[in-house]
Formats: C-alpha cells, structure tokens, sequence
C-alpha cells in the first residue's frame, strides 16, 4: 500500500480530536444538539489551521446513521467520507472551477435529492478564486437551497469574497493554533508512531509550524525521512538551513563586543552554507524581545525564545538602550527586504552598523566578508612532487589528460596582479580520485540511483558539518591564475551529501554545474579540497533544481522503505 501522509493518516476523526479551535467546536456541536442548523457556512483563516478538516467533520455529523450530531466513523456514511467517496459530499476547487458555467453545473446538480445520506453538502475550498459572475451566478442558490443542501465555503483570504456573499453565510473565523497545541499533538502523533520524543526537536518544528497543524505534522514527515524515523535536532536545522540558539546568541554577543573577524566570519558561514537569513533575522528579533521583557520584569516565565541562563548573558552586556536600538535596526532590514532580489547584503550592512555603535567606528572603516583573506605562507602547504619522473602515477590514458594547464577556465587574475599563493600548489603529479560513471561530452554524469546510494553511504553527519564550518577557506585560492575560477564555484557551492569518497555539491545555475563537472577540471577541484579539508573526494556538483529534484526522489523512496542497505552498496572507482 502506498505510503499515507503523517498530516492525512493522523486527520481529526471527531470534533474531539480537533487541536484548539475550541470556539468553533463547540458553537458547531451546540447547533447540531439544538438542531439549528445554517444552509450556508463560511470557514476562513490561515492555511493548515483545521478549515477542510472541520468541513468534512460536519458532514459527517450530518449524515451519521447514529444521527445528526455524531460520528461513529464505522457506518457506511462515515466510511464514505473518511475516504472521500460519498457521493452526497462533493469537494469542489474553486481555483480550477471558478467560472459561472462551473457554478451553472452546481446548480443544476443542487435540485436533486441526496442518495446515500440525509443531506448533501458542498465543500467550496479556496472560494475567493471564483470569479464576480460566478459569485453572483451562486448567490439566489447560496441564500434559498433545497432544504437538505448544506454549503461551507472555505478560504484563506475572506476579505476577497463577496459582501453579498459573507451576508449570507454564517462566519467562523479559525485561527493560528496555540504552540502547545500543536506540540500536545506532535507528541500525541509520535508516540503512536513509536518513535522518541526529542523535546528540543519538537519545540522547533512548532516554530516553523507557525500555528499551522498540518504543516508542523509536514515538517516532522520530511524530518522523519531525512533521519530515519528518529527526530534529530541537528538534522531540523540542516534541512531548514536554521542556526542554533546558542549561535544566534553567540552573534549578538560578538555584535555587542565588537568582535568584527568573529562576526565576519559568522556571516560567511551563513551565507555560505545557505541559512534562511530572514528566518535568522526574525529569531533574533524575538530573542531581542524576550530579552527586553525580561529586562523590565525579571520574569523568566514570560520568555518565549531562549532560556534563562542565555537570557542572563545577554542582559549582561547590552542595556536596554542597546536592546531597543538593535531590535529598530533589524525591524528596518526586515522591511527592506521585500524591496531588493539578494538580502544577505542587507543583512551585513545591518549587523556592521550595530557593531560600529559600540565603538564609535565608522562604517566605511569596517572591512566588508567580501575582501580577499591576507595569505600566510604557512596556510598552504604544498604537495610533495617527485622532481625528475619521467612517467605519471597512472598509464590510463584518461588520468594523462587531467592536466590543470589544459582547464578551459581563463587565469582568475591578470598577468599584472600580484600571486600570493605559488604556482606549485597545485601538481600536475595529482592522481584524482574517479568514481565510475558516465562521461558525456566531456562531463561527468551521476544517475540518480549513483546519488541515492551516495545518499545512504552519507551517514556520518559530522563530515558534512565539518567542510560546511571551514568552507570559506577555499578562498586562499581565488587569487590562483589556475584555480581561480574553478575556486570561485567551489565558494558559491554548499555541501549537500558527503560519504567517505564523495562529496555532492549544490550549486545555483546550471553553468557552474556545468563548469564543476568538466572531466578537465575534477583534478583541479579534488586537489583544492584536499589541501583545505585534508580528505579526497570525487565531487560532483547538482544545479537548484536538481537538487530539489534529487531531494524529493529520496524522501520519496525513504518514505517507501525503498532505499538500498549499506551492505548492498558497492561503488567503483577506476584506478582503485
């Protein structure tokens, strides 16, 4: 059987089991007792907040052979619903089925009796796409229908619909779930599923859920089959690109000091690795906030954000002046941002101005991430070559053509440029490490069951954590008139899987992957990585798109519990 969605196979079979909402329940629950029942209803609020779900809960209050107001959830009716066959419950698309012939059909089908239930009822989801006409084409069915027609529209923008619509519908406005609402039913879903409760883990998927149930229930699925059925915090932020409280804080911190190298370097990793830079804004707004709460009432009850011994180290080096310049400044970047396509500048201007408050320094004093790092010579230290061979390593003659002096990149500098790193870091002597693959016109090319079983093989989390943290050390090499450019896509790249012998990069356009991939130029990418993280690779680099693409072909196959086994796994290596 195919594998059922966490947010499907755990949907609310009762009014019951419905998380928060409490105030639509019991109205709904009250005027089934009473038997006042309106014809027309109108759900509305934020997506994942229960509007479908309590839709489809009414009509089966309605048609339940126990009776109007309950939900036995084992007559033929119930059964119907709960799998989506009821011929008296129709669900209608209001965005694919907007127009007024649509709503004409509608009509004509609303005059026929019911045939398995006792009413008929019209789910419109997503109403505020239909159309002025079909809105008034619906209007005289919508205020006088045939006694056993219930309709419930639902939407997210009520504001879009009709005024002579919304009159004629009782309202019920949802709201965003509570956090312990949504985290009762994380814990509720997990220990059903049996797997370990990691309080951290799930306090952060409630964050991200946003108020939405079906999307906190989303996030654990994908969660779960990035982890293997366990709920890894760790694995939370590398999915979501987030950053820890401790390094969030950590950030404020260095702002508040004024350590520049520290905080430069802390917005390279960002960028580098691809955190959500207005996620990470918004969080340190909010432990500004808690911060600035506790500040004026020593309650370490009302924090939301961060824990009372953090709260305490923060207090400890800004003042509340300090807090409320820095929470203008971030509300400033925030706002900003909707109006530039690449926000991570905006974001460095924002946090160098807060850290040249506490010094009194200049702005333009203060040197931007983008500068090129001072070079020692000590950083690099030059492979070994063996002066006077007379033959390469190997004889195959594929190893004979990766030769740097042949890479079709031009120089990254101009003849005139002063090299700080020396032409002998990089040896033609190099014997690169192939994976056994397809080479079409000239590119190395993984099918995606190569980078599944990658995939599997990249257990160990710490290595990927490991090239993400020294990534930006690839940079001593822009400045080389051989590497340069191949450097330059290797620093826009971000580690995506790495296992022992590979390393898959994602990169943005499909000319850098392009680039990344040439046959040529692996030697030149293989000797770069080596000389900074001190391990070999066969890299292979993934454009956005086949990135997603690759990404959601795992979950799928995880989810399916049709991954290959470690055991099962054999990758080839020429020259191996």
């Amino acid at each position: 059987m195919a594998y059922k969605a966490l947010y499907r196979t755990y949907r609310p079979m009762t009014f019951d089991e419905v998380a928060g909402q409490e105030h639509i329940v019991t109205t709904i629950k009250n005027a089934l007792a009473n038997n006042k029942l309106a014809h027309a209803y109108l759900f509305a609020g934020p997506r994942g907040t229960g509007k479908t779900t309590m839709a489809k809960l009414l009509a089966k209050a309605l048609n339940c052979e126990e009776g109007v107001g309950h939900q036995c959830n084992h007559c033929k009716n119930c059964i119907a619903i709960n799998e989506g066959t009821h011929p008296d419950v129709i669900e209608i698309d209001a965005a694919s089925n907007n127009g007024v012939d649509d709503v004409r059909d509608l009509i004509e089908k609303v005059k026929y009796g019911s045939i398995l239930g006792k009413y008929k009822v019209y789910i419109i989801d997503e109403v505020h796409m239909m159309s002025a006409s079909a809105f008034n084409a619906l209007l005289k069915t919508l205020e006088e229908p045939p006694e056993n027609v219930v309709f419930i529209l639902a939407t997210t923008e009520p504001h879009k619909v009709l005024p002579t619509i919304l009159s004629r519908c009782q309202r019920y406005d949802f709201t965003k779930l509570k956090d312990q609402d949504i985290h009762d039913r994380l814990v509720e879903v997990l220990n059903k599923e049996r797997i370990a409760i990691n309080d951290e883990a799930v306090d952060l998927i409630v964050q991200l859920a946003d108020g939405g149930m079906r999307d906190a229930l989303s996030i654990l699925d994908q969660v779960l089959a990035y982890s293997n059925n366990k709920l890894v915090t760790q694995d939370i932020l590398n999915i979501f690109s987030l950053e820890t409280n401790e390094e969030k804080i950590g950030l404020l911190m260095d702002i508040s000091k004024n350590k520049l190298q520290s905080v430069l370097a802390r917005l390279n990793r960002y960028f580098t690795k691809g955190t959500d830079i207005k996620r990470l804004t918004d969080d340190l707004l909010n432990i500004l906030k808690d911060l600035l709460i506790y500040q004026n009432t020593s309650n370490p009850d009302l924090l939301s954000a961060i824990k009372l011994d953090e709260i305490r180290e923060l207090s400890a080096e800004l003042s509340g002046e300090d807090v409320m310049k820095y929470i203008d400044a971030f509300m400033n970047v925030v706002n900003e941002y909707k109006n530039v396509s690449s926000i991570n500048p905006l974001f460095e201007i924002c946090v160098l101005k807060l850290c040249s408050l506490n010094k009194g320094k200049k702005v333009e004093d203060i040197p931007t991430t983008h500068e090129e790092p001072e070079l020692e010579e000590e950083v690099i230290v030059p492979l070994p070559i063996e002066k006077e061979v007379e033959e390469p390593v190997y004889e195959d003659p594929l190893k004979k053509d990766l030769i740097i002096e042949e890479a079709p990149v031009e120089p990254a500098i101009t003849p005139e440029t002063k090299i700080e790193v020396e032409d002998t870091l990089l040896s033609d002597s190099y014997v690169p490490l192939i994976l056994k693959c397809e080479v079409s016109n000239d590119h190395y090319k993984l099918d995606l069951d190569t980078m599944i079983n990658i995939g599997v093989l990249a257990r160990n989390r710490d290595l990927k954590n490991e090239l993400i943290n020294k990534w930006t050390d690839i940079g001593v090499y822009l400045t080389h008139p051989k590497a340069g450019n191949v450097a330059s896509i290797l620093m826009d790249a971000r580690p995506l899987i790495a296992s022992n012998d590979v390393l898959i990069l994602e990169v943005k356009t499909k000319t850098q992957a392009a680039k990344a991939n040439l046959v040529i130029n692996q030697p030149i990418i293989q000797q770069i990585l080596y000389r900074v993280f001190g391990k070999r690779f066969f890299v292979y680099s993934l454009n956005r798109e086949e990135s997603v693409d690759f990404q959601q072909a795992y979950t799928n196959r995880s989810q399916l519990s049709r991954l290959p086994k470690v055991s099962d796994i054999n990758l080839e290596f020429i020259g191996e």
